[in-house]
């Protein structure tokens, strides 16, 4: 995600729409503006993917197909994915309630991340058209015909997770909170593979992409931080 700097204005409830529509061209063009220091974590990533992409049947085939274990896992998935959502909710109902600027802040930029993500994975999932799993015995193979919006690349569940996860541990960059966020996310991510809805590349790329997201637009609109900071260092030069 291309550098922004941080807003300047409280956000609020009304300028979501807005927010998430003018979050579309730096988000779908940052490709084209990525710079030398992004290799850092690029090649990583490429390298995992690339890996992932070449497993992903073998992988796949391997993982049990019991349909209780299967129904388990994604249950889990589905119950993991709601914890992460109710964090930030709860944390609009405090900020809202409790005139907490932080929390209500928060709550704001999980639910514009939370857009962009939908419309992100929305849009990846009718271009490039994956198999589930549980198809063609797991050969994933991509622009499969009749898939659509139901395709398996990238995980809807894990791009979502860890867009929230991005978020809150921007807003609140405790140990204890980063471990806690980080911990669901990666446990929706892993449940999607073990029911069988999901590819182990699927989930990789649709949490890294998830998390860029939410990083996106926590370092773009968010300002209790910043001001918090800003209090603790009176002198400090800008």
């Amino acid at each position: 995600m291309p550098d922004a700097p941080p807003a300047q204005i409280p956000v609020t409830e009304k300028d979501l729409p807005l927010a998430i529509l003018k979050d579309q061209v730096p988000i779908w063009t940052s490709p084209v503006r990525l710079r030398t220091h992004d290799l850092i974590w690029l090649l990583p990533l490429g390298a995992a993917t690339g890996v992932t992409l070449a497993t992903d049947s073998d992988a796949m085939r391997n993982v049990s197909r019991d349909r209780d274990f299967n129904k388990d896992s994604v249950n889990a998935s589905n119950y993991l994915l709601g914890c992460e959502i109710a964090v930030p909710v709860g944390l609009y109902g405090v900020g809202l309630f409790k005139s907490n600027v932080h929390a209500r802040e928060t709550g704001i930029l999980s639910g514009e991340a939370f857009a962009d993500s939908v419309v992100v994975e929305e849009v990846t999932k009718i271009i490039f058209r994956r198999e589930r799993p549980l198809y063609n015995n797991a050969a994933g193979d991509f622009f499969a015909p009749n898939t659509g919006a139901n395709g398996s690349f990238p995980s809807s569940h894990s791009m979502l997770a860890w867009t929230l996860a991005g978020v809150v541990a921007g807003e609140y960059p405790s140990k204890l909170v980063q471990v806690g966020v980080y911990s669901i996310a990666s446990g929706v991510s892993l449940m999607r593979v073990l029911g069988q809805e999901h590819f182990p590349s699927d989930v990789l790329v649709g949490g890294t992409a998830g998390w860029l997201i939410g990083h996106y637009v926590f370092e773009k609109r968010h300002i209790y931080h910043a001001a918090r900071a800003l209090r603790a260092k009176p002198g400090i030069e800008r």
